[in-house]
């Protein structure tokens, strides 16, 4: 089975310190006003080596649209799809990926057209590959993706909005966009159509000793800046980071969900005690 071969542990139950360089705390909120959390996040950390090497790990975040029964469907199936598949798949990363993506669409698309409490459901999902120090992006929607690495606080993602396109084409500024109320239009999501646009890339950047990867819905991002979250990277504990992240999105409004990943790497002797997952740590 998919899950026995890639994620549990190895036969004689222990796995070696090596394997775990990585560790990540997830965080999701439903918000102040909302009554159902439409958001999903999955943490993947393979069990061995080999897979490690060849696959990476694997963070997403997904924020589902379409109310109640809808929403929370489409993220779910995101996240669990995109994992199985992307371990499935034996190309490169940027292929796995795409593929991973194309066949969660379409099954969310068809799954909608199946059932009439979730027809127009759909998904953002950001997912981002850590294999070895280098990174892989999959993207469509809004949920965003950003590395902390050396003070300095980059996004990975581009908005699939309509605001975004209007930035784009030079119509508003981008900081315009930060207030516009058309801002959480989305131009791509999952699950929409049979097929969508995806954005696939393999940044610059490597993600190196000391740096922080944060993946986040825009219940996040809508009520804290740029300069707020590297902040509060730059605390010590991550898991202290997502909670204050939260809490000041809720304390500001907190009108969506609110979802935060937080991606670290880890000294080896930390790592001893951390088991691989196909979930999350939550630390």
């Amino acid at each position: 089975m998919f899950w026995k071969k890639w994620i549990s542990t190895s036969p004689d139950g222990e796995i070696s310190p090596s394997l775990n360089q990585l560790r990540a705390v997830a965080l999701s909120d439903v918000g102040c006003v909302r009554t159902n959390n439409e958001d999903a996040t999955r943490f993947i950390r393979p069990a061995t080596r080999e897979v490690q090497l060849q696959k990476g790990y694997l963070a997403i975040v997904a924020d589902g649209m379409g109310g109640h029964a809808a929403g929370e469907v489409a993220s779910q199936m995101a996240t669990e799809i995109v994992a199985k598949t992307y371990y499935q798949r034996e190309e490169s990363p940027e292929d796995s990926l795409y593929f991973a993506l194309a066949k969660a669409n379409r099954l969310i698309w068809q799954t909608a057209g199946r059932n009439t409490r979730q027809k127009g459901m759909g998904t953002t999902c950001t997912t981002v590959v850590i294999r070895d120090a280098q990174l892989f992006v999959a993207h469509v929607g809004d949920s965003r993706a950003y590395l902390y690495k050396n003070g300095q606080f980059v996004r990975l993602t581009t908005d699939h909005t309509y605001v975004q396109k209007l930035v784009e084409e030079g119509v508003i500024s981008p900081a315009d966009a930060e207030t516009h109320p058309e801002r959480n239009v989305l131009t791509r999501a999952m699950g929409t159509h049979n097929k969508v646009e995806i954005d696939v890339e393999k940044p610059a950047y490597l993600f190196e000793d000391g740096d922080r990867l944060l993946l986040c819905s825009d219940g996040l991002y809508d009520y804290l800046t740029d300069d707020e979250m590297a902040e509060f990277l730059n605390l010590e504990m991550v898991s202290e980071a997502a909670q204050q992240m939260i809490d000041l999105a809720r304390q500001r409004g907190g009108h969506d969900n609110i979802t935060v990943m937080i991606v670290e790497r880890i000294e080896p002797d930390e790592s001893a005690e951390i088991r691989p997952t196909e979930t999350l740590d939550l630390l």
